[in-house]
């Protein structure tokens, strides 16, 4: 019994490193091969085909991967609790953690190509705009800001922190924070002193 636990735990280990590694090698480089992958997993070409038997399916696995990876990521973030401002840093900083993954997947859009997430609305987005429209609601984030342009502020802010850090123009550890700033000083709320100097 526990020979068959171990064995599951290492395969889903090892799996998860695979679509970890691939997220991580395709982000940097699209063209990137099996063996590049395999490589940075730290695993044997044959090893790898045993999980994912050719490129296409090892993509689509990873596409899946990493999305579900940013979503829980984000849930574990607990967005919906706390002051506004304090959530916002949560979930940025839980956005930076799965950088890899987000660079995946938003780097190239044809690597969403085809993919759907479902009928239901997508719960990464409905997370954040949420938590937009808390802030504002509570006069912490600028109510004069459509949802959507602070969200796509915020995807488009942590998509350039977290390809910054790669590129070695910003600390790994100085993306969530640069991230932060750069937002507050755009979507905080005005006072009405601040309105009035205009």
């Amino acid at each position: 019994m526990n020979g068959a636990v171990m064995e599951s735990g290492t395969r889903s280990r090892t799996r998860r490193a695979i679509l970890g590694a691939a997220a991580e090698v395709l982000a940097r480089d699209r063209a990137a091969t099996l063996a590049d992958i395999a490589r940075a997993a730290q695993v044997g070409r044959s090893t790898l085909h045993r999980y994912f038997p050719d490129r296409d399916v090892l993509v689509e696995a990873a596409v899946t991967d990493a999305y579900l990876v940013i979503r829980q990521s984000i849930q574990d973030a607990a967005v919906d609790e706390g002051p506004p401002l304090a959530a916002l840093h949560r979930l940025v900083a839980a956005m930076v953690d799965a950088g890899d993954r987000l660079l995946f997947l938003y780097g190239d859009s044809s690597v969403l190509e085809g993919y759907e997430a479902g009928d239901e609305p997508d719960p990464v987005s409905q997370m954040t705009a949420d938590l937009i429209k808390r802030g504002q609601a509570e006069g912490v984030f600028d109510p004069d800001l459509a949802v959507q342009w602070i969200q796509d502020t915020l995807w488009a802010l942590v998509y350039t922190g977290c390809d910054s850090a790669g590129r070695g123009v910003l600390p790994r550890h100085g993306v969530a924070t640069a991230v932060i700033r750069m937002l507050e000083n755009g979507i905080r709320a005005r006072s009405r002193e601040d309105v009035e100097s205009k």
